[in-house]
């Protein structure tokens, strides 16, 4: 888009500030702690620091960002404690949505689930953790999706966002791969049995492989 053309003010500014924001926190780009500096960001996305505000507000009600009196805003630190708490509520979500998918899933989508369990199990061989950690999230993010449980999934999607580092640094921990890799592949194969039980039971005995994961 132009810069002339690039709205800086209104509710199309805080989206393109929001959009940008959020994408920059959830890939990386902006380290926990890291001081989110009004001024600073306005200029870089080319909008007012009321839309910068705004955004930041919004994300402070996602949990990625807070705003510290007399110190401006940061981008959150989660605690391995938050972790761990956060993942037992994705246990209960997300073995909902398993459950669920197992019984919804059409012929289609059971084969994509397949074709993502064969695609991590080639990551884990090739040694390719990061390749690996981005299956990992598409795979559980298409099991929410099949599930239609969509409060679950609009849950889910602002618990995640909180986790990013700590599934990144999972993701790179020497043999985390190929232990959760077999994790993955009963969910899959339970979800395909259309076993709604076994599949809750799956993604369950997973978070808590995770929890566990997290704690050491």
């Amino acid at each position: 888009m132009p810069k002339e053309a690039r709205p800086s003010t209104g509710e199309q500014a805080r989206q393109h500030a929001l959009t940008h924001l959020r994408q920059a926190i959830l890939r990386g780009e902006m380290s926990p702690a890291q001081r989110l500096v009004e001024n600073e960001l306005a200029e870089q996305f080319d909008v007012t620091r009321a839309s910068v505000r705004a955004a930041l507000i919004e994300l402070e009600s996602e949990g990625l960002v807070e705003r510290i009196r007399n110190r401006g805003s940061r981008v959150r630190v989660v605690t391995v404690e938050e972790a761990v708490a956060i993942t037992e509520c994705r246990m209960v979500l997300e073995g909902l949505c398993a459950g669920k998918a197992a019984v919804e899933a059409d012929d289609e989508q059971l084969a994509q689930l397949t074709a993502l369990g064969e695609a991590m199990s080639k990551a884990v061989a090739d040694g390719e953790p990061v390749t690996y950690s981005d299956l990992n999230h598409e795979l559980h993010a298409r099991i929410r999706q099949f599930s239609g449980q969509q409060v679950a999934v609009g849950l889910l999607e602002r618990l995640n966002a909180q986790l990013v580092r700590h599934r990144f640094q999972l993701a790179l921990r020497p043999g985390r791969p190929q232990k959760s890799l077999s994790e993955h592949l009963a969910m899959i194969d339970a979800i395909r049995a259309r076993d709604p039980r076994a599949a809750e039971e799956a993604v369950r005995s997973h978070l808590a492989g995770v929890i566990d994961a997290l704690r050491e």
